[in-house]
């Protein structure tokens, strides 16, 4: 029966979400049940994407990733996919209208990762991280407004901001492992193999405008998002707190993580802050 695959397909992203991302799993379980799967099959889809061009080493990326394309144009127009991730998804894009540029621009950004490795300029860094972070933003508030487009042209460029803060904080974190291993660069005119105090707190200025922006948008979000996106939001904001006190020489030789203890402490505040309507 249609009706089981389609159960299972649900699962299969609610999985994906929970393997993947611990702290995106716990805000999202904070958003309210009528929204919560559609997020978890957004993220399954960029999740998957992001594998292809990051992870599959021993493969031929670019056949995978032309394959997972070609599935998700099928997925989109013929409302179904075998492909669990893909399946679920397009029942999402569906539902609330994602527009097809959104999709389309986050799929350029990812073809990109199978060829480009350093981003010379602002243009094409600020291009990047559009197709990469704010169009994956402004679907889940496709999602978060149901469809409203009133309220989603009100909060887009926030959704954006609280996108691109969340793509540079992973970009600063991950330095090491971008640089290292995928032998990539994303930040323009920083050079890695030197980079000191100066060029780490303009990254972080940057980002913490972003954050600044961002969070303007999520205390205008509808009741059901509010809270999950604010617990996200304040997980971040703490990631970055972390990497703002570390040196730079050490953010180039590892990985910086907050603790789960820190994390539940985040989470319980949050709530607080939430309840009393401080947000």
């Amino acid at each position: 029966m249609k009706e089981i695959f389609d159960l299972v397909s649900l699962k299969c992203s609610k999985t994906v979400t929970k393997s993947y991302s611990t702290s995106f799993s716990t805000a999202t379980q904070m958003l309210a049940p009528s929204i919560r799967q559609d997020i978890h099959n957004i993220y399954g889809f960029v999740r998957f994407a992001d594998e292809i061009v990051d992870s599959f080493h021993d493969y031929d990326k670019k056949s995978l990733f032309d394959r997972f394309e070609n599935d998700l144009e099928y997925a989109l127009s013929d409302k179904i996919s075998l492909n669990p991730i893909l399946n679920s998804f397009q029942r999402t894009y569906h539902k609330y209208g994602i527009e097809k540029h959104l999709v389309e621009s986050f799929m350029s950004s990812m073809r990109l990762d199978l060829s480009k490795s350093e981003y010379l300029n602002e243009t094409e860094f600020k291009e990047y991280i559009y197709g990469s972070a704010d169009v994956v933003g402004l679907m889940c508030l496709t999602v978060f407004v149901k469809g409203d487009r009133k309220k989603y042209e009100e909060l887009k460029q926030c959704a954006m901001s609280l996108g691109s803060a969340f793509q540079k904080v992973n970009f600063l974190r991950d330095l090491k492992a971008d640089h290292e291993d995928l032998s990539r660069s994303y930040f323009p005119n920083t050079n890695l193999d030197q980079l000191d105090e100066i060029s780490k707190n303009e990254i972080i200025r940057e980002i913490e405008a972003d954050f600044a922006k961002g969070l303007e948008g999520i205390c205008m979000l509808p009741v059901e998002a509010k809270f999950g996106v604010y617990t996200a939001y304040r997980y971040y904001r703490k990631l970055l707190s972390k990497l703002k006190k570390t040196p730079s020489l050490e953010i180039k030789n590892a990985r910086i993580r907050v603790p789960n203890y820190v994390k539940a402490s985040l989470l319980a505040r949050s709530y607080v802050k939430y309840r009393l309507k401080l947000i």
